[in-house]
């Protein structure tokens, strides 16, 4: 004789009573076949078993009253501490709740067919659940990492750094190592930064992204000097250069300059980078055929003329005084080039030597220096340290009236 259905007040009233076994049944299941939950702290278990034990009892409340489906599969997670969120994965939580759902299916397989039904359309809500609960704390978390980027960012710029900034650092999960440069130019009307970060990478390199008004600025990161010797040692391909990584990331900014500043030793360091690129980005229209991007160096002249204290210290301590202290007469040489509009000829006969000679000595101030004298640009570049060192050699001369 066949046996008579159960009323769904008679199979509620059989879950019910069943709970307690059902949720018992899961955390072993989960110990045989979940290697991970096994692996964790007690504490974490215990939570990982009130997230199974709140499932099994808001599917017992569902089944009561389908109607409740948003409110209680949400509520199924809210049992869980926050921290939870953070130690197990998505994927993991999936995990945990196929293992519930066919626990509860085994158990109750004899109940009929509606409620084999109602376990597979509430295991499906519960997994929405469980993608909406991961994808909610990846956005408070992209949010927060968003504002914590830019305050490090800001803090870089002002160089206001204070004794939180490598704790900050270190949160956004810094990959950089060793030497960072500073790259300003326009933010573009819509900015991906995930798919600035990607071409980053793909670099070898790491970047926080700033935008402050029209100006987008990355401070960009890659591996020290022994690293990348380790990595070629063993055939890998040669780091890129400051210049070579901006030049590939310049197709993410707007139109305008792009100006790249000096390497420094560490992300601590990079308001000094950051100040060039700043001032060399504020002049950067005052050299008509700056290349994009361009070295915040190369724009030297046009910085010491707005008055960036930097770019003068630059001027006299990279050229004037290195020149001055390794031989005079490379820097009468080069004085006297500049002056007679970069002729040998003239040159030669002001300083009554062959022109050969000249040619050896500008060619020495080269090597001193790393500055070309017979290019336009980087005469221009000299000239103007030539100028600023004198003055400052005048002004350090001159008594101070008491």
């Amino acid at each position: 004789m066949a046996t008579k259905p159960k009323t769904k007040a008679e199979t509620l009233a059989w879950l019910r009573t069943i709970a307690g076994e059902l949720a018992t049944a899961t955390l072993k299941r989960l110990e045989d076949t979940l290697p991970w939950y096994g692996d964790m702290p007690p504490s974490r278990r215990s939570a990982v078993g009130l997230v199974a034990q709140a499932g099994i009892s808001s599917f017992i409340a569902w089944f009561d009253d389908p109607r409740s489906t948003p409110w209680i599969a949400a509520d199924v997670f809210g049992a869980a501490p926050r921290e939870l969120l953070r130690s197990v994965s998505l994927q993991q939580t999936l995990q945990l709740i196929r293992v519930t759902v066919e626990v509860v299916e085994d158990r109750v397989k004899d109940g009929g067919e509606p409620l084999r039904e109602a376990i597979l359309l509430y295991s499906r809500e519960i997994a929405f659940a469980a993608a909406d609960v991961y994808a909610r704390a990846a956005e408070a978390r992209g949010l927060w990492d968003a504002r914590l980027e830019a305050l490090v960012v800001d803090s870089i710029l002002s160089g206001e750094a204070d004794d939180e900034l490598p704790s900050r650092i270190a949160a956004l999960g810094w990959h950089g190592h060793g030497e960072v440069a500073v790259l300003v130019g326009t933010a573009p009307k819509q900015l991906d930064v995930d798919h600035v970060r990607r071409a980053a990478r793909h670099m070898h390199a790491d970047v926080l992204i700033g935008v402050q008004g029209n100006r987008l600025v990355l401070v960009i990161g890659r591996a020290d000097p022994l690293a990348r010797e380790a990595e070629e040692s063993i055939g890998t391909a040669p780091a890129l250069t400051f210049m070579e990584i901006a030049a590939q990331l310049e197709p993410h900014f707007g139109p305008g300059h792009l100006v790249l500043g000096h390497a420094v030793p560490n992300l601590v360091d990079a308001s000094k980078s950051a100040k060039a690129a700043l001032a060399g980005f504020a002049v950067a229209r005052s050299w008509r055929h700056a290349p994009r991007p361009v070295h915040a160096d190369d724009l030297l002249p046009e910085r010491a003329l707005a008055g960036d204290p930097l770019a003068r210290a630059t001027l006299v301590h990279r050229i004037y005084r290195p020149l001055r202290a390794h031989s005079t007469e490379l820097l009468t040489t080069l004085w006297s080039y500049l002056d007679n509009g970069r002729s040998l000829e003239a040159t030669a006969r002001e300083l009554f030597v062959h022109p050969n000679t000249v040619r050896y000595r500008l060619k020495r101030v080269s090597d001193v220096i790393g500055w070309d004298a017979t290019g336009a640009r980087e005469a221009l570049i000299l000239q103007s340290a030539l100028i600023i060192g004198s003055m400052s050699d005048h002004e350090h001369s001159t008594p101070r009236r008491p």
